[in-house]
């Protein structure tokens, strides 16, 4: 086991990933989704809104094949460490965190599985995931505003070169003017 894990993704690429990984977070803080969209500022709805931007990077790499592999499994990586970070933060003690982190890891292993096979099914299915996700009683409707962002996003990044994703370049609906979050 390696004691110091973020040294070796900074040497797998000192600059790119974690740029990319520090765009799909700060897109996932941006006020709008628990303003505008309902989602609840709490730490379950802040990871949801952060797998959703997460997933729709994942899924744009997939399509690139086995060259962004190393890429897709460096944002995992980083994901994980930040949820080891996160579970710290919030006072989960040192001999309890691998057992999180692996059921964390397990549980959004599954999201980004469910999120992948309901994205194949409709945008209903999609929304569906996305509510059963979300802390909320009544989830409907702000499922649905993100299973829209998503499809959103998806398109957009589609039109993204995978080069300009490995230097950590990514456009998300929101960071364009006229595109999505509140245009409406």
């Amino acid at each position: 086991m390696n004691p110091f894990p973020f040294l070796s993704a900074w040497r797998r690429d000192p600059s790119g990933t974690a740029k990319l990984y520090g765009s799909i977070v700060a897109q996932a803080r941006l006020p709008v989704f628990y303003q505008g969209f309902g989602v609840p500022d709490t730490l379950e709805g802040r990871f949801v809104v952060l797998s959703l931007q997460l997933f729709a990077v994942l899924h744009r790499l997939r399509a690139e094949g086995e060259s962004a592999r190393p890429l897709a499994q460096d944002l995992i990586d980083r994901f994980s460490t930040d949820m080891e970070t996160v579970l710290r933060e919030i006072g989960v003690g040192d001999l309890a965190i691998p057992k999180k982190v692996r059921g964390l890891a397990a549980s959004s292993g599954a999201l980004l599985q469910a999120y992948e096979e309901a994205l194949a099914e409709s945008d209903a299915a999609l929304a569906a995931v996305i509510a059963e996700a979300l802390p909320l009683e009544r989830a409907g409707a702000v499922a649905g505003r993100l299973a829209h962002y998503l499809r959103e996003t998806l398109v957009l990044l589609r039109s993204q070169d995978v080069d300009g994703l490995r230097a950590g370049e990514v456009r998300f609906p929101g960071t364009i003017p006229g595109m999505g979050l509140g245009d409406d």
